[in-house]
């Protein structure tokens, strides 16, 4: 066993890359013949007990070992391994032959105690070592020098030879001024000599064998005292920590932690460490699968030529074998027709991949991680690092279940999913989750454990501290609408009693306003769910009450910015209220529902008419009472002439105009459809001033451009006819209308209409009386439901709800 040793009679030094390939089964060959009696490798000490588990049927590749203190789990540093990693490696050969196997590295006690100390500035060769050597060989991508010196390396008959050229590369670098290694390298290599001497004395000088990074190899041959090597970890802090095994991803072995060498590439470093023979072929083959359940078109022809053109790509190059740039460049020409988009897909399905590794259940952890395994397992939620949807009915008692986890695990900080929009039902009793597991997930639980053993105890305690932390009042809120999402009833009364306390002393309308939508989607939700929120609606009906008198002061004297959050707080509000109205309406609150929302339509009425309220908010809630159809015919006319006219500053009635039909909310709709808005908002226009209109235009710019661009063409075209400055159509004389309604005409679309909507009888009875009647119906799924009525009123819903028919001829509308 002399070869490749750093001096004669001392111990096997192999000099690896991390997750290097090449390296993998270069350690294994020479662990091979040179059948050491114990393995030491650069790792944290502490991690000693946790080897055997290597060998676990049920641990699967990429893993990390996990280290964090234990008061702080948050403190906590990663070492990934990988199939193709050369620690992983040397791991399975010593276990499996009963080869003691030990960690050699600064133990994670000092290291994490170390954590809030200033990183040492690398020196050019500690910076990146690779690239360093790969820069020297007229290389200008590090990688590509890598594979062609190792990774593409057949077998050679020394199987030290490598180590021993790699060794005396890196003791060249570290001569470099400035490369010697600084800092904390200087007291992990010292550490790891002690290690590497007590083993000798242990198993005998030429019975160990090392794996560690090849930057390291030099000062591991450096001749040095026992004590000058303690005399600098002397006095090193230390703090208590626990390790344990934790799954990882390709994905993250791109990143630069723990080992400090992340890969480009692990999914082509797996595949060629994995791959028997052939690895070029073997890849375009799985390229071309890939494609293939993707839609695109690829023949094994396709594959054929990729692999010719690849090795032709090669041999131009003056490369060993086809790597990665080579088959990147084939598959792009020959399978993707020059395009980047379908290469894309390749690189982020195989080239990186999405691969997750994992551990036996045997392997430490905190109790709270054992838990959520369980109800992993129970509800078939597998964590799995490929980003995925699932969509879930709450009437289903396991899916229910699966939104109760989610939730939980995000009120304690363990984003594992993320709530989309769904894109089929919006009724309540469906939810849309984007799932993803990463790695640094387990680090999100270590530190939840405090907060208790179980997930539900723990989200109990965490959502009880957050409530009597929380300093805005919105914050609670959604805190009480969180605790009826993930159905923690114990912490529901400490959430209301603060809720509570902090609505009765705040007094800003701001943050009432703020509060209260989310209130009302819990009560919302709490019906879906079968959740006690009575406490929730009385709250509820006393922030409304107290928004209602605080709103119109709260409206007088702000500047644009303040105007536009108050208009924002006015739409959120006139949204829970409806909400609130339709809850109380289908329960024993029905007059407490009706008189709430009595109330807050007087509160608009007001702010639409007020002289000192900001012009936004006036416009806006012209138009909420427009759309609740609470305006008598042509007052909205009435409020925007008033709003508009010559007495009103110019920047005032642009503010008033964004507030009416700005946004989002159909705006552009409105002013296509009544010509006679159009007309007021184009003769104010053309009556501003040069210089008036000058200040005004961003603002009418804002509002305008957020329409769509049919919209946007539509008014054009009108304003561009002119259809009478303020005058009806009928009276410009624009085709298509008229002074009166063609009742004949209208009555007409009745039966289609009333075929469209599922009426039962025949169409005239259905129609009997000329008209058709809309009312909303609750059938307790959660959804919003339609019903029909006759003009005879006799007609009825298909809910609860019951319609209310008209007696003239019409078609109308019933919230």
């Amino acid at each position: 066993m002399s070869t490749g040793r750093g001096r004669a009679g001392g111990p096997l030094l192999l000099g690896v890359r991390h997750h290097g390939p090449g390296s993998a089964r270069a350690v294994g060959a020479a662990l091979d013949a040179a059948a050491p009696g114990v393995v030491l490798i650069e790792g944290p000490p502490e991690a000693d007990d946790l080897v055997r588990l290597a060998v676990d049927e049920d641990m699967r590749p990429p893993v990390a070992l996990l280290a964090h203190v234990v008061d702080e789990p948050g403190r906590s540093a990663f070492w990934p391994l990988a199939e193709f990693s050369p620690e992983w490696v040397a791991i399975q050969w010593a276990v499996r032959r009963g080869v003691p196997v030990r960690f050699m590295d600064l133990p994670a006690a000092h290291t994490l105690a170390h954590r809030d100390e200033e990183r040492d500035e690398p020196g050019p060769g500690r910076g990146d070592p690779i690239g360093t050597l790969a820069d020297a060989a007229g290389y200008d991508d590090p990688e590509r020098w890598w594979e062609d010196v190792v990774e593409h390396r057949g077998a050679g008959a020394d199987p030290f030879a490598p180590f021993e050229a790699l060794g005396e590369a890196m003791g060249a670098l570290r001569e470099t001024p400035g490369s010697g290694g600084e800092g904390r390298d200087l007291l992990r290599e010292a550490y790891m000599r002690l290690q590497v001497r007590a083993a000798q004395r242990e198993f005998g000088g030429e019975r160990v064998a090392v794996v560690c990074g090849a930057w390291h190899v030099p000062a591991l041959r450096q001749r040095t005292t026992v004590a000058a090597d303690r005399a600098l970890l002397k006095g090193l802090p230390k703090v208590k920590v626990d390790m344990t095994w934790v799954p990882w991803t390709h994905r993250r072995l791109a990143r630069r932690s723990g080992y400090g060498a992340g890969i480009d590439s692990p999914g082509w470093y797996g595949h060629l460490f994995g791959a028997p023979d052939r690895p070029v072929e073997r890849w375009l083959t799985r390229v071309a699968g890939l494609l293939r359940e993707e839609g695109r078109i690829v023949s094994s022809a396709h594959v054929i030529e990729a692999v010719r053109l690849a090795d032709t790509l090669a041999s131009m190059r003056g490369r060993p074998l086809a790597g990665l740039t080579e088959t990147t460049d084939a598959v792009r020409a020959v399978m993707c027709d020059g395009s980047d988009v379908p290469l894309a897909l390749v690189h982020d399905r195989l080239v990186v991949g999405d691969v997750l590794g994992e551990v036996p259940e045997s392997a430490p952890a905190v109790p709270l991680q054992r838990d959520l395994g369980r109800l992993q397992r129970k509800l078939r939620l597998k964590p799995e690092a490929l980003e995925r949807e699932v969509e879930l009915d709450l009437r289903k008692d396991t899916d229910a279940a699966r939104s109760r986890l989610l939730h939980r695990l995000r009120l304690l900080g363990v984003g594992w999913g993320e709530r989309v929009r769904s894109r089929g039902s919006t009724g309540t009793f469906r939810e849309t989750w984007r799932l993803r597991w990463e790695p640094e997930l387990s680090v999100r639980v270590a530190e939840a454990g405090v907060w208790g053993t179980t997930v539900v105890s723990a989200a109990t305690a965490r959502a009880e501290a957050d409530a009597v932390g929380a300093e805005a009042l919105a914050d609670v809120t959604a805190l009480a609408e969180q605790c009826l999402l993930a159905e923690l009833p114990s912490a529901l009364p400490v959430v209301m009693r603060v809720l509570a306390d902090r609505a009765a002393l705040d007094a800003d309308v701001g943050h009432l306003a703020e509060a209260l939508p989310a209130l009302v989607r819990s009560l919302r939700y709490g019906d879906v769910r079968g959740t006690d929120t009575g406490a929730l609606g009385e709250v509820a009906l006393g922030l409304v009450e107290r928004v209602c008198v605080g709103l119109p002061s709260a409206c007088v004297g702000l500047d644009a910015e303040a105007a536009e959050r108050m208009r924002e707080r006015v739409d959120a509000v006139h949204g829970a209220v409806g909400l609130l109205g339709s809850l109380a309406a289908s329960t024993a609150s029905r007059p407490a529902g009706a008189g709430v929302r009595a109330r807050w339509l007087g509160v608009l009425r007001g702010l639409a008419g007020g002289e000192r309220v900001v012009g936004v908010v006036r416009g806006r809630c012209a138009r909420l009472l427009m759309d609740d159809g609470v305006l008598a015919e042509g007052e909205a006319a009435r409020l925007m002439g008033l709003a508009l006219s010559r007495g009103t500053e110019p920047g005032e009635a642009a503010a008033w105009i964004e507030g009416f039909v700005g946004g989002g909310a159909g705006g552009g709709m409105l002013l296509v459809h009544d010509e006679r808005l159009l007309g007021l908002v184009d003769q104010w226009l053309t009556g501003v001033s040069a210089e008036a209109f000058v200040d005004v235009l961003p603002l009418l710019r804002r509002t305008f451009s957020a329409y769509e661009e049919g919209v946007r063409r539509t008014l054009g075209e009108l304003v561009r006819r002119g259809p009478g400055r303020g005058t009806s159509p009928a009276a410009a004389g624009v085709p298509g209308f008229a002074q009166e309604l063609d009742r004949e005409r209208a009555d007409a679309v009745l039966p289609v209409v009333g075929l469209l909507l599922g009426l039962g009888g025949t169409a005239d009875d259905r129609l009997k009386g000329g008209g058709v009647v809309y009312a909303s119906a609750d059938d307790g799924d959660g959804d919003t439901g339609w019903g029909g009525g006759r003009g005879d009123g006799r007609g009825n819903g298909s809910g609860s709800s019951r319609a209310t028919a008209v007696r003239d001829n019409g078609l109308v509308g019933v919230a």
